[in-house]
């Protein structure tokens, strides 16, 4: 998947940390909503200006980030 249309950076907004579509939900909320247990359509439910794309370019966003930490450290 390719998440670079969906996953935005902006300096000014939640400090700058990965958002979705230039909204003000993070992919680390996302990432935390899954990891505390809720599934895609409880978050979807919660938040329904949210996609199943936007939940799925965030698991990739977060497997780019982790192979890149990967690939640094050697």
């Amino acid at each position: 998947m390719d998440y670079h249309d969906i996953i935005t950076i902006e300096p000014g907004k939640r400090s700058g940390k990965p958002c979705i579509r230039g909204m003000r939900i993070t992919v680390y909320d996302v990432l935390e909503y899954l990891a505390g247990g809720m599934t895609e359509a409880e978050i979807l439910e919660d938040f329904s200006e949210l996609t199943s794309e936007d939940i799925k370019a965030c698991l990739a966003f977060g497997a780019d980030r982790e192979k890149k930490l990967f690939v640094v450290s050697l």
